[in-house]
């Protein structure tokens, strides 16, 4: 159980966008002399990046494929968002709103995987199209005009205004007990897993060279866990958003790790014509990959119209970059073939930290921009380096 040098480099480098969110964090607290750690602020960071943590899960199976990605999820979100707004201000009941955005997403995605999968577009040029075109179909459908949400489940349900927080069941007195218990549970189960999946790994006689690093990993995944429900529930608790973010974290992790289909998309990014000689149907899983991109997207316009309580023609611009952005600084290689739901996770929560950090701090949004492209810039050369190392 020891860590050696060469254990604690190892560490270090499988874990280095941790060590930099970390790093991040502890930089913003001093220079916000503490504000970005307050309950209301850490409560923010997760609302306001949720359409992030959605659409990095699915960009991820995009990048996945060989490094592609999606242009157009933006401007999905937006098209999804006006379609939603104009239900909901028929009356329509919160569930036909939802169904609709979803069947549209998907229907996008569809559309864009045909072009993708069977006829060879190359992914970059079909989806820069349907970024054009749906920003411009979002405009024709609100009429270039804001359209309100007033339908109170829908809000409450998806996030949006200030009561949208799971009840405290407990009755905590000026603590959120539910919150807090939670993320107790959480915890406790993280731990568990990983001692059950090491002592799997024991029985079936693989050999782990770091499991003293790993444990440590786990254990401060785990007091962060609690830490982060300490301070929700020095707040109003659990934001509703967050139980819609980890069930697609949850979903996503759990097929890209245990199903099939998820070891597909790696296996066409490490290699797609072995893939392809192997039987499996590639063209198949580009198409997949693309119209759960659409799905996604229309689910985080879900989220997000909740949040704006109103659709805009000029919505969810820029949310492509924050997508892929997530992913690359969480580890999926520009090549294909290698990423993890938990390194989306990292990534979107390190670009949110550095959003709201630079925020409170009072810097200019063209700044931010700045230091956002020099992360990237350097995640990405992390993984270009790493494979030169390799070769």
């Amino acid at each position: 159980m020891i860590m050696t040098k060469n254990s604690v480099l190892d560490f270090i480098k499988r874990n280095t966008m941790v060590i930099a969110l970390v790093l991040v964090v502890i930089i913003f607290s001093i220079s916000t002399g503490g504000k970005i750690l307050f309950a209301q602020n850490i409560n923010n960071l997760i609302s306001q990046n949720g359409y992030v943590f959605v659409l990095a899960a699915g960009m991820l199976l995009c990048i996945l494929t060989g490094g592609n990605i999606d242009l157009s999820v933006g401007s999905v979100v937006c098209f999804t968002m006006g379609i939603g707004a104009l239900i909901l201000k028929t009356g329509a009941p919160t569930i036909a709103a939802v169904l609709a955005m979803l069947a549209v997403g998907l229907l996008v995605g569809m559309f864009q995987g045909f072009w993708i999968a069977w006829v060879s577009v190359p992914p970059f040029i079909a989806t820069l199209a349907g970024m054009y075109a749906f920003r411009g179909l979002s405009n024709v459908i609100l009429g270039g005009y804001s359209v309100g949400v007033s339908n109170e489940s829908y809000l409450k349900i998806f996030g949006g205004g200030a009561d949208c927080y799971i009840p405290d069941f407990l009755n905590g007195s000026g603590l959120n007990l539910t919150c807090l218990v939670a993320g107790i549970a959480v915890a406790a189960i993280v731990i568990i897993s990983s001692l059950r999946g090491q002592a799997v790994r024991k029985k079936m006689g693989i050999h782990t060279s770091n499991t003293a690093g790993e444990l440590i990993k786990v254990v401060i995944v785990a007091a962060l866990v609690v830490w982060i429900a300490y301070k929700l529930a020095q707040y109003k608790g659990i934001p509703s958003v967050l139980i819609w973010i980890a069930l697609v974290l949850l979903v996503y992790g759990y097929i890209t790790k245990y199903t099939a289909i998820g070891r597909y998309f790696y296996a066409v990014g490490g290699n797609e014509k072995a893939t392809r000689l192997s039987g499996v149907n590639t063209k198949l899983v580009y198409f997949l990959a693309y119209a759960n991109m659409g799905l996604l997207a229309g689910f985080a316009g879900v989220l997000m119209l909740a949040r704006a309580n109103h659709a805009e023609p000029t919505y969810g611009q820029g949310y492509e970059m924050d997508a892929i952005a997530a992913c690359f600084i969480g580890g999926a290689s520009a090549y294909g073939g290698v990423g993890k739901v938990t390194g989306v996770i990292i990534g979107a929560a390190l670009m949110g930290v550095i959003n709201q950090g630079m925020s409170i701090m009072g810097i200019s949004a063209n700044y931010q921009s700045a230091v956002k492209g020099l992360v990237l810039l350097v995640a990405v050369l992390v993984d270009v380096l790493s494979k030169k190392e390799n070769a």
